[in-house]
């Protein structure tokens, strides 16, 4: 494990209390690319997909240790943890969403809509109501390196949401060139979706209202790279990976402040016993940060 010098740009006051340790920790390298970091606190450890080797990597807290949590996997990109501390993943090179049970049974969420395949489920997040939301860019049939290369059957890129009693489909957005990720405000009143694909990549803030969307106003827009994933903090902040590292903004869409990280950033998430460690996916690593705020 090395360490790197933790840097926090200040560039609204509003940001200047932000700070953690004084070192992020590189918990693990060597990988093609890596994503979807999810925390499980009952086993305190992370896991986080290297989706280009078609695996999921998993690291114990109480060891320091990584191993191999699923291989082959088919190339799982975005996950989340739902209320039940159940898995949940997005599959590029399966094509669905699905959730992995305590019995390590894998159970399908969503997988077509209107009888026709998704592109490559991206990112995903879970509402308090239990309702699976989750992005569909084309990144995993674009080329055989992070899938299957192959023909978009629905023919876009959209935003839906899998009812939690019926499991039916519906789609929330249909306007985006690349949904990427996405994330609920503290209230779950806003949905934030990030864009990758539109030039300049920015974040669009959606109203929520008995799940449907209205709204999509531009949020944020990227000033270096493309923005990727997002979280939400205790404070209602919203967090962005980019290609500099993470971009804080405050709820009114001010940039407020940066985390550097020395590689091209593509997710985060909160987790540790109090859940003030940050966990950063970034191009071939993934990092940790012990900071002076916390998850939701």
């Amino acid at each position: 494990m090395d360490e790197v010098k933790a840097e926090f740009v200040v560039l609204d006051e509003r940001f200047a209390r932000v700070n953690g340790d004084e070192w992020i920790q590189r918990l693990h390298t060597g990988c093609r690319w890596t994503e979807g970091p999810a925390y499980f606190p009952a086993g305190r450890y992370l896991v986080f997909s290297d989706i280009p080797n078609d695996r999921v990597l998993r690291w114990d807290e109480t060891t320091g240790v990584v191993g191999v949590f699923r291989d082959p996997a088919g190339f799982h990109n975005g996950h989340t943890v739902d209320r039940q501390g159940r898995l949940v993943s997005c599959e590029h090179g399966n094509r669905r969403v699905t959730r992995t049970e305590h019995d390590g049974s894998t159970t399908v969420i969503a997988e077509t809509f209107q009888g026709k395949r998704f592109n490559s489920p991206n990112d995903v997040v879970e509402s308090s109501d239990g309702a699976i939301w989750f992005t569909d860019p084309s990144y995993g049939i674009d080329s055989d390196y992070e899938g299957h290369q192959a023909p978009s059957e629905i023919g876009g890129c959209h935003v839906y949401r899998a009812d939690p009693s019926d499991g039916a489909v519906t789609v929330v957005a249909d306007d985006f060139d690349r949904p990427n990720g996405l994330a609920f405000s503290l209230d779950e009143s806003l949905l934030y979706v990030t864009d990758t694909g539109a030039d300049p990549s920015h974040i669009r803030v959606f109203r929520v209202s008995g799940g449907t969307l209205t709204g999509g106003e531009v949020f944020a827009v990227a000033d270096n790279g493309g923005y990727d994933g997002i979280r939400v903090d205790a404070t209602g902040r919203l967090w962005a990976a980019a290609h500099d590292g993470l971009h804080c903004f405050a709820p009114d869409g001010t940039r407020i402040g940066k985390l550097r990280i020395p590689e091209v950033c593509s997710n985060l998430t909160f987790g540790g016993p109090r859940r003030n460690d940050l966990f950063i996916t970034a191009s071939s690593s993934v990092y940790a940060l012990r900071v002076n705020f916390t998850g939701p």
